[in-house]
């Protein structure tokens, strides 16, 4: 798919734009706020160290500050999960992007994955929008499904592919797999290698309505086809 197949898209509407390695500087942060705010990205996705920096950056914009949670392993307790979220919330953070308890998942323990998920939607309490990462790398069709729907039963706003940090990204079929699983109900993130213009626009076309990236110049400016 090429740029011209995208014509009339706001790119830069859809992304977060993204900055999460454990080495990013402050200057790093900074370069990313400036070039959201310059293509009006939807929000800016940080380690929760730099929510406060960020919301300060993007103070009287339209551009979101966004914060992860249990990140990038979804491994810690539901408490910690929901005391990280208080804390981006107090700092600024509008939106969060929680990562699932993934063997818990893979272990069949629905119960714990949806009080995973729950602690974080309560700890929140409508402050922030909830994006949910299930890892989809990690997961078989049935997982994808399982976790797409624990979701939508938990009141989380978005369900996301993947952290960008594990063995693979989104993917056009789990967008739509995990449309046809949450339909209206839930909005849906697709990260993780999307790179060009013409890989977020096969995300947006299977049902993504957020992209999380670090290229959101390279999506936003692109003026040929990619």
């Amino acid at each position: 798919m090429n740029d011209v197949a995208g014509g009339g898209v706001d790119f830069a509407r859809y992304c977060d734009h993204t900055i999460l390695k454990a080495f990013s500087s402050r200057s790093d942060v900074k370069k990313v706020c400036d070039e959201a705010i310059r293509y009006g990205a939807a929000a800016v996705c940080v380690n929760p160290i730099h929510v406060a920096f960020v919301r300060k950056q993007l103070s009287g914009t339209d551009v979101k500050t966004c914060t992860v949670i249990g990140f990038p392993l979804g491994a810690g307790k539901p408490l910690i999960k929901a005391a990280e979220t208080f804390e981006a919330i107090r700092d600024g953070a509008q939106e969060v992007d929680m990562v699932i308890n993934i063997g818990a998942l893979k272990d069949d323990d629905a119960d714990l994955v949806y009080e995973d998920i729950k602690a974080v939607v309560d700890a929140a309490n409508g402050q922030a929008v909830v994006k949910v990462i299930i890892e989809t790398c990690y997961l078989t069709t049935a997982q994808k499904v399982a976790a797409s729907r624990l979701c939508l039963k938990a009141g989380a706003d978005f369900v996301k592919t993947s952290t960008g940090f594990g063995t693979a990204g989104a993917t056009a079929e789990d967008i739509a797999l995990i449309k046809s699983v949450v339909g209206d109900g839930m909005k849906i993130k697709a990260s993780g290698g999307i790179a060009t213009r013409a890989d977020a626009m096969a995300m947006i076309d299977a049902g993504a309505d957020r992209i999380g990236t670090s290229r959101t110049p390279e999506i936003a400016a692109a003026n040929s086809a990619d």
